[in-house]
């Protein structure tokens, strides 16, 4: 990082702890993890240890109170060292979104001290097999009989999947009234009727795991409904307008640990008598991949900070902060294997893996061509007014 962005010691002190945690727990385990596509578990009890779960949970339910950034600035150190441990733990805050942001009083104090200790994981149930980029193709159903809710249908990908004990999950209770008929629910890992399906295999973050989530005439008492009846989209996109600084600050930390890997390995390597980091081709392509991280670091860091001053929309700059970080990802990792050249394309290097992660990060919680939508949707509004 070449610029100061004036941390307060507390910031200071959680990129530290998660520093910390990055170069002596994820580091040393990534490559292992990787080719098992094991879950990270006891990664995440050490980030439990730390109260890192709680940093975007307001203090009266057990957690550190802060905000966006805060989460940002400790998801980009733990994606430094692994994307895959860092979404396992940046989807246990999506799970628990929608529960801060339309959740009950007693929604709140039953869930959010189980997620905010780290004792519990959460994960967020919203897409299907023919609902992606399209939510409005929800087939799952709710439907109220007596003092519960009866769930049945299907959710594909879900990450933290069979790992967490909390689920949000999107069902249609109203399918008449489209967008309008559809709601969110808490599910536990224990409910009747919730099962899963097998853990996904993956091109990239193998140890995250991605599974289906099965509801066959599911039951849950009926005071488990996030939010009034059929807000659900609502829910969503506002936790998905949260979220996505998070996969943006992904990207940042694979970006950094992308660019420090090149740097190094072009100033060990000789060819023709001197370190190819000599060569104008391979300073020209380190500069380029120094100027896109720094430039999108600025972009999220900034983002953050904007939607923890709670602004009345933020649909936009949380869209553009996911699609220059993620893209910038993507374009980084490439270039570092091509840096690396022949060694970049083996397993013995690091890089290959952050390849194969970055990918994700520009499909996951919105495709960066929805996103592209969202924000070109946001400017023809804007401009229709002036």
């Amino acid at each position: 990082m070449i610029v100061d962005y004036f941390l307060s010691e507390e910031q200071q002190m959680i990129v530290e702890v998660a520093r910390q945690i990055t170069d002596e727990k994820i580091i040393p385990q990534r490559v292992e993890l990787d080719e098992k596509e094991e879950f990270p578990s006891e990664i995440l009890k050490a980030v439990a240890q730390a109260d890192l779960f709680g940093l975007y949970i307001p203090e009266e339910y057990g957690g550190f109170g802060g905000g966006c950034f805060d989460m940002v600035i400790a998801l980009e150190q733990f994606s430094r060292g692994c994307v895959g441990v860092a979404t396992s733990f940046a989807a246990s805050a999506l799970g628990a979104y929608p529960i801060l942001i339309a959740g009950s009083d007693e929604l709140k104090e039953k869930y959010l001290p189980q997620i905010a200790s780290g004792e519990k994981l959460a994960a967020f149930g919203l897409t299907e097999a023919n609902a992606g980029s399209d939510a409005s193709g929800i087939q799952t159903t709710a439907v109220l009989d007596g003092d519960e809710w009866v769930l049945n249908g299907t959710k594909q990908w879900i990450t933290n999947g069979g790992e967490a004990g909390i689920y949000t999950v999107i069902a249609i209770t109203d399918r008449s009234k489209g967008p309008r008929g559809a709601s969110m629910f808490v599910i536990e890992a224990t409910d009747p009727g919730f099962s899963y399906g097998a853990k996904e295999k993956k091109l990239g973050i193998r140890t995250s795991s991605t599974r289906e989530l099965i509801f066959k005439d599911c039951r849950i008492p009926a005071n488990r409904l996030v939010g009034r009846l059929g807000t659900g989209f609502f829910t969503v996109m506002k936790t998905l307008d949260l979220s996505r600084p998070g996969i943006a600050s992904l990207g940042l930390g694979l970006g950094q640990a992308a660019l420090d890997e090149s740097v190094i390995y072009a100033k060990q390597r000789i060819q023709f008598g001197k370190p190819i980091i000599s060569f104008q081709a391979v300073q020209h392509m380190l500069a380029d991949m120094a100027i896109q991280l720094e430039s999108s670091r600025a972009l999220v860091y900034a983002t953050a900070r904007y939607i923890d001053s709670k602004p009345k929309d933020m649909s936009k700059v949380s869209s553009m902060c996911k699609v220059a970080a993620t893209d910038m990802a993507m374009k980084v990792s490439i270039d570092a294997v091509q840096v690396l050249a022949g060694y970049g394309y083996m397993r013995d290097y690091p890089v290959e893996k952050m390849m194969r992660d970055a990918k994700i990060l520009q499909i996951y919680e919105g495709t960066n061509q929805i996103q592209r939508n969202v924000i070109g949707q946001a400017l023809n509004k804007e401009y229709s007014r002036s």
